[in-house]
């Protein structure tokens, strides 16, 4: 039985270009599908309107983008059918003897989150579907802020605040230990909701705890809520609206950015609304932005080159002088939850 699943037509095709020479395969639309652990999810994929007879000459091939791979789901060419790896006995057509390329993942697991593309290929036009699985309790992102001051200038209350101006909370030590497992590694200190002071480690070494020590949480402990000063690690989850990157001729100054997004029917995006987007909804974009905060930054989910070719990450350029003209800007429009 399919649990808690939910469509939400995020983007349409991209068609200006799709059958120039060289083209790569036009992305038809963005769906999202949420469900719970455990149970079953189906991952739509309509073809268009075919008879049986075109059917048997469509290639169907299924891929979860990891970092910035493929990997294998599944590959359906007429009656040959067949899933990979960790999908293989878990993961079939919905209807294998119709013009459809769902599938359906039974048993859902966090690790199963992510983005998947189905490709059909006839031989004449290639259609790129792509799908978000969302798993319930993968529901927010953790992440580490320090303000334009710098870091470590932060007591336990302007750490509360600080997260509360990017649309977030104060992380708690449950939601760092799940992103240190998934591999948040961060070298500074930070606030967590219960008082102590920590920081995550994937990557062992020398500035951050000895290159002789294990992976883990290192912890300064109980710390003096109105002397001591550190950065904090902040925890967004989806809010109800769109993140987007509003095209523009020129670049902008901060002021001239927090107008633009106005003009636009929308807010200036918090450094919260970033994460979430990028953590949660894959939100990928290469060219630097003004946040609300007046930081810089910009999402990649796909590391590529002179993108952040070596991590999926939200990368921080600075905070650059508000009157400087070279960037851009995310902007957030209130609407329907989780849009983007």
């Amino acid at each position: 039985m399919i649990n808690l699943l939910h469509f939400t037509m995020i983007s349409l095709a991209l068609v200006a270009d799709m059958f120039g020479p060289g083209a790569s395969s036009p992305i038809q639309l963005l769906v999202n599908v949420i469900a719970e652990p455990g149970a079953n999810a189906t991952l739509p994929c309509r073809l268009l309107d075919r008879d049986a007879e075109e059917y048997m000459g469509v290639k169907i091939k299924w891929t979860r983008l990891v970092d910035d791979k493929e990997e294998d789901v599944l590959l359906s060419m007429g009656f040959h059918i067949k899933a990979y790896g960790s999908f293989e006995d878990r993961v079939f057509l919905e209807t294998p003897d119709s013009a459809d390329g769902s599938i359906v993942i039974t048993n859902v697991s966090k690790e199963d989150a992510g983005r998947y593309q189905c490709e059909i290929i006839n031989g004449v036009v290639d259609e790129i579907h792509e799908v978000l699985l969302e798993v319930q309790g993968v529901i927010g992102v953790v992440f580490p802020y320090s303000p334009p001051l710098g870091r470590y200038n932060l007591n336990f209350q302007e750490a509360e605040q600080a997260c509360a101006e990017q649309g977030a909370v104060v992380a708690s030590f449950e939601q760092m230990f799940s992103a240190w497992e998934e591999g948040l590694d961060w070298c500074n200190a930070g606030w967590l909701s219960d008082g102590t002071v920590q920081y995550p480690i994937t990557k062992p070494r020398g500035p951050c705890g000895g290159s002789n020590n294990q992976p883990g949480i290192r912890s300064y402990g109980l710390r003096d809520k109105l002397v001591g000063r550190y950065d904090v690690f902040c925890y967004a989850s989806l809010a109800e609206g769109e993140l987007y990157w509003l095209e523009q001729p020129d670049r902008l100054s901060y002021d001239e950015a927090v107008q633009a997004c106005v003009d636009d029917g929308a807010r200036i995006a918090k450094v919260g609304h970033v994460y979430a987007a990028w953590k949660l909804r894959g939100f990928d974009r290469c060219d630097a932005g003004w946040l609300a905060d007046g930081s810089v930054r910009y999402p990649i989910s796909r590391p590529r080159k002179n993108c952040s070719p070596a991590e999926a990450a939200v990368r921080f350029v600075g905070f650059p002088s508000k009157d400087q003209k070279s960037y851009g800007v995310y902007c957030f429009r209130a609407g329907q939850p989780g849009a983007s």
